[in-house]
């Protein structure tokens, strides 16, 4: 079945490509009875999207489509898609677009799909499907895949707030949710950015005691306290930070991908039986601790990959019934170059959203 329409998008061609993507026509996979395309109406710029248009991961599989928080409209299901899913319904897809799915995987089925290390695992972008099929991501005008990683849309949440929550807001949630954040429990978002400003809304909808902000200075504190925290700390500026406020929090989820981290501070942080939670991911390793200050304290270290697609649709329900309010600022597709300049510049509050006009428009989100 042919359609009436053509995979174009911003196109990253080397490492210098943060600024000088390139509008391009591409191929995308084939489409397959379980695949939906969406005309894409917004897409998120993640942290992620900068790492692999300059190989700051390691070697970017170029040509490369990046963008992996994508809301738009399905205009072609197949008929074994999965949701139930049907042409016109506003969705959205995050970092993930396939998984193994296969019964003998542990990961995918137990819903744990983001944790799949078998054949069959792609992503969003900069990867390939089971086929050997190109994937390509957001900053485009349509996105082709498979319909189990297609997450409805709620009504009652913008296209423009979605979009980032398809890989931001559920970065932070995930690890969140899993760790028993909630009502009685203090929690620690380090970094009031992009991931960092989903942390504290999370754990304000999930009804934390303590949410503590942590950033390098303070000119963030006003943002941070009107998201719902309600404690502060300038890690530059308040002298003996770790000392003053030892043993008061319970969770700590860490957003910042600079390897520069006073990890041991943090950890000083804990409580008995506290966890830390690494999401942000630099480029580089960081900093070593002393084990002491897990073993002390019965503490650990933990990592956190996204979310599967049962907790994104969960993780958009909340939005929907807390009335969680991502800080997003809106850019048109056409400006994608400057935007995702700013966005490396630091210049974002909190996310920017691509705004695909001409669809956007159409479709009144």
């Amino acid at each position: 079945m042919a359609t009436d329409y053509k995979f174009e998008g911003w196109m990253g061609l080397d490492k210098n490509a943060i600024g000088n993507m390139q509008w391009k026509a591409y191929e995308p996979k084939p489409f397959n009875d379980d695949d939906v395309d969406i005309q894409i109406t917004h897409s998120g710029i993640c942290g992620s999207d900068l790492h692999t248009l300059r190989s700051g991961w390691g070697a970017t599989d170029y040509p490369c489509v990046v963008g992996h928080e994508i809301v738009g409209r399905a205009v072609r299901v197949g008929p074994k898609a999965e949701g139930g899913i049907k042409v016109g319904d506003r969705v959205g897809v995050g970092a993930q677009s396939a998984s193994c799915l296969q019964p003998d995987c542990e990961q995918c089925s137990n819903g744990e799909e983001n944790h799949c290390m078998k054949p069959g695992q792609a992503d969003t972008y900069n990867s390939k499907f089971k086929d050997g099929s190109k994937a390509y991501g957001g900053y485009a005008n349509y996105w082709r895949g498979p319909s189990h990683f297609v997450i409805k849309v709620p009504d009652g949440l913008s296209s423009e707030a979605a979009a980032p929550m398809m890989c931001g807001g559920v970065t932070t949630y995930a690890p969140l949710k899993d760790n028993g954040a909630g009502p009685g429990k203090r929690v620690g978002i380090v970094g009031v950015g992009g991931l960092g400003h989903f942390g504290i809304l999370w754990a304000k909808a999930l009804g934390c005691e303590k949410i503590t902000a942590i950033s390098r200075n303070s000119t963030k504190k006003a943002d941070a306290l009107k998201m719902g925290a309600t404690d502060f700390i300038a890690t530059d500026e308040d002298e003996n930070w770790d000392q003053k406020n030892a043993m008061t929090l319970d969770l700590i989820v860490c957003t910042v991908s600079s390897p520069k981290l006073p990890v041991a501070s943090y950890l000083s942080l804990l409580g008995i039986g506290g966890r830390f939670v690494q999401v942000g991911a630099p480029e580089d390793t960081i900093p070593g601790f002393n084990v002491f200050a897990l073993i002390f304290k019965k503490a650990s270290f933990h990592g956190s990959k996204i979310g599967p697609p049962h907790q994104i649709a969960e993780m958009l329900k909340l939005a929907v019934d807390k009335n969680v309010q991502a800080w997003i600022q809106k850019r048109p597709m056409e400006e994608a170059n400057q935007a995702i300049v700013d966005m490396d510049e630091g210049k974002a509050r909190y996310r920017y959203t691509l705004i695909n006009q001409k669809f956007a428009e159409a479709l009144n989100t």
